[in-house]
């Protein structure tokens, strides 16, 4: 795999930290600021909608420019953002400073996993995306473990000067290792937007939508499914997302691997698993090691789906993949924030800390419905290539 992956995996890394590392560190910021332990809990809120914006906005300001330009100053947004929160006198600049950072997120992962796939042979291209994700997932094993770390020792500002000089280290990497080609000049923001008008492009958003959603709708409540269910201690919790993020790791590296190989046959074998696995997570949360070693398998089934459902919508957005793909951010985006609250209403109507995981189970067999009827259509439309002439390929498939 090229060198310049790796400049792409360690800016997914910064961006994977400072989305998550707040979480851990919203006790110290609330007591800085004097808001509640609510109020400071929409500094995540507020990133989320910054990246479900940020993400195809920025890349249709940079539809015509090249796109190792476009990534060099989505990490100066990204640092910008990162240093105005280290510096923020008050809760409402640090907001700003975070939704700012946010900005970047989507459209740094849609334009990065362009960059990626061009950067090899096709048949290795999930695997490409896929490595440039592992930045993201180990954020989730090291840098959110060792940001939240960082804050409770020196204050969470050192946590965003950290992260700040991350972002610093990811922009060098792109300026020296990532090569000025798989420009985005020639197709402009008309091509980018031309590719929505395919029916195949929306279905892969929403599988990812829906998949993701049912990721989110269980492990937005670990924590007290753990400690209220399973019986682990407060602060065993660090290390079952540590065991979480681990299986998160090996799944985006399989997951990308089998893609390579058969990419919808993946994603109906990883989505069924990861139905299964939350399926069998409600009667193993009973127990220590049963409910130990079904997070790791959680972790493994639920990020195998990214690299897959990623390379399709690029797939279905041939010639012009930048913003479908930033859109496709989005669209995982969106999935955590209606999973977390769907998984979250069982639990006011007084389901149980293990009621989330029949949600996400539903959620992610219906994702696997729509990647079904995806592939029939696929199948439809090789056995009659005239009703899917370039420009018509919507109308054909609803014939």
């Amino acid at each position: 795999m090229p060198a310049a992956l790796l400049a792409l995996a360690i800016g997914a890394f910064g961006i994977g930290t400072t989305e998550f590392v707040i979480m851990g560190l919203l006790p110290e910021v609330a007591t800085d600021f004097g808001v509640s332990i609510p109020s400071a809990g929409l500094l995540i809120s507020g990133y989320a909608l910054g990246v479900v914006v940020g993400a195809p906005l920025l890349t249709a300001i940079g539809s015509k420019v090249s796109r190792k330009t476009v990534l060099i100053a989505l990490m100066g947004v990204f640092i910008a953002g990162n240093l105005l929160s280290a510096v923020a006198p008050s809760y409402g600049v640090l907001m700003t400073g975070r939704i700012v950072a946010a900005l970047s997120h989507g459209a740094f992962f849609g334009v990065g996993s362009v960059v990626a796939a061009s950067l090899v042979p096709k048949a290795k291209q999930a695997s490409a995306i896929a490595l440039m994700f592992t930045g993201l997932t180990i954020a989730n094993v090291l840098g959110v473990p060792g940001g939240t770390a960082l804050g409770q020792h020196f204050g969470w500002r050192s946590t965003f000067w950290a992260v700040t000089a991350l972002g610093v280290i990811g922009l060098l990497g792109i300026v020296f290792l990532v090569p000025r080609q798989g420009s985005a000049e020639g197709t402009g923001l008309r091509s980018e937007l031309a590719v929505f008008k395919s029916l195949q492009v929306w279905l892969a958003l929403a599988m990812t939508a829906l998949g993701f959603a049912g990721v989110f709708a269980s492990f937005t409540y670990i924590a007290p499914m753990m400690t209220e269910v399973a019986g682990f201690s407060a602060g065993a919790v660090t290390w079952l997302l540590v065991l979480f993020g681990g299986g998160l790791v090996v799944g985006n590296l399989l997951g990308g691997k089998a893609a390579d190989r058969s990419l919808m046959p993946s994603l109906y074998l990883i989505l069924t698993l990861l139905a299964t696995v939350l399926v069998v997570f409600v009667f193993t949360a009973h127990a220590k090691i049963p409910s130990a070693v079904t997070i790791a398998l959680f972790g493994a089934a639920g990020f195998a789906t990214v690299a897959p459902l990623q390379k399709r919508v690029m797939d279905k957005a041939q010639g012009a993949p930048a913003l479908a793909s930033a859109a496709n951010i989005a669209a995982f985006n969106l999935g955590n924030a209606v999973g977390a609250y769907l998984g979250g209403l069982t639990i006011e109507h007084g389901l149980g800390y293990t009621a989330p995981n029949w949600v996400g189970a539903a959620l992610a067999v219906a994702g696997l419905v729509v990647a079904l009827l995806s592939g029939l259509l696929d199948r439809r439309t090789s056995d009659a290539p005239a009703l899917v002439e370039p420009g018509h390929r919507m109308e054909g498939l609803l014939r």
